[in-house]
């Protein structure tokens, strides 16, 4: 029996203020499902047969099944059956939530997401041990690779049907555990900023001024976002263990050397950095400011006082996505999609 995919498609990425002020284009929802239906013959060409999708109300899945029915009706078959879940739709995370905790209880073999970092969050935070294979279609997306989704959906399908060795198809990551007052309240994916606003307002983060810590699970010079800023300071690998911590300032407080960093798309903003140095995994860090909100892979979500306890905890191994590479290098090396065998080397 071939195992079953999950896709969780957010209709509304990438719609924040940070599209509004920087110069970012929306992905239309035909985008969206067009993006769907790639993977979708992807993994039909892995043998992959079932689907199950979150259902939303944004128009993505009229749009798919308008996409099968026109290769019905031409009397071809490039697509696994689609299996809507049968859960309430809201409009907010809270569809993500549960269209992955009910992915992960039905037994899928991975999970492909379409959205920014926020939605990968909101995945992870509910999928377990299933893998995610990520599709960038948010503003900030420095979590999911950026790359054509046909690519993911082979990798995925690749990895799904076992032929690609697990221990090639699937990596381990890593996430920051934010704990209030004892108890862990939410994860983050790649960042976690702390500001001396408590208004959570907007949420999405793009004016530096308040800024004051930066934590990050690894650190690239070549996204955008939060961890831009510690890219741009020390880079940090998603294979390596641990991540960056740094101490953000203003020009007023001295001390501080200011960064010109790419903090949404399309937006430099200067950022004064007093210090950073390196976060080991499985060692609490306290931060220094004493009240205001904390940003979440860009969104601000929570705000806290001085009578609050908050600690940030970087966790290696949290959870498993599809190495894309990895599977497609497999995949050439070992001719899987040629059916032909692979060249024996001559000896000397």
């Amino acid at each position: 029996m071939a195992p079953a995919v999950g896709i969780i498609a957010n209709p509304v990425s990438a719609r924040d203020i940070r599209r509004v002020v920087a110069n970012a284009a929306n992905l239309q929802i035909t985008d969206r499902a067009n993006i769907v239906l790639r993977v979708l013959a992807a993994l039909r060409a892995c043998g992959v047969t079932d689907v199950l999708m979150m259902p939303e109300h944004g128009g993505i899945g009229r749009h798919v099944a308008r996409g099968l029915s026109r290769a019905a009706a031409h009397g071809e078959a490039p697509y696994p059956a689609i299996h809507p879940l049968p859960m309430p739709v809201t409009g907010t995370v809270a569809d993500t939530h549960r269209a992955a905790d009910a992915m992960r209880r039905a037994g899928v073999a991975a999970i492909v997401v379409l959205g920014g970092d926020g939605t990968h969050r909101a995945v992870v935070a509910h999928c377990g041990a299933v893998p995610v294979a990520g599709i960038s279609t948010g503003t900030n997306n420095a979590f999911p690779e950026h790359r054509e989704p046909t690519i993911t959906g082979l990798a995925t399908g690749l990895a799904v049907t076992g032929r690609v060795p697990a221990d090639i198809a699937f990596a381990a990551n890593k996430r920051i555990d934010l704990s209030l007052n004892g108890r862990v309240e939410e994860i983050a994916l790649v960042d976690v900023a702390l500001v001396t606003e408590r208004y959570v307002g907007a949420r999405a983060l793009w004016k530096p001024d308040s800024f004051r810590e930066l934590f990050v699970t690894f650190a690239d010079p070549e996204v955008i976002g939060m961890s831009a800023i510690a890219g741009l300071l020390e880079p940090v690998t998603r294979e390596e263990s641990g991540g960056l911590m740094v101490r953000l300032g203003t020009a007023a407080s001295g001390g501080v050397t200011v960064l010109r960093a790419p903090i949404a798309p399309g937006l430099m903003a200067s950022v004064g950095v007093a210090d950073w140095r390196r976060m080991p995994a499985g060692v609490p860090f306290v931060p220094e400011v004493k009240a205001g909100s904390i940003a979440l892979d860009g969104e601000r979500e929570i705000a806290f006082s001085a009578q609050d306890r908050v600690s940030l905890t970087l966790r290696d191994d949290a959870f498993r996505t599809v190495n894309v590479g990895g599977c497609m290098q497999h995949a050439a090396q070992y001719r899987l999609l040629t059916g032909a065998p692979m060249p024996v080397t001559a000896e000397l």
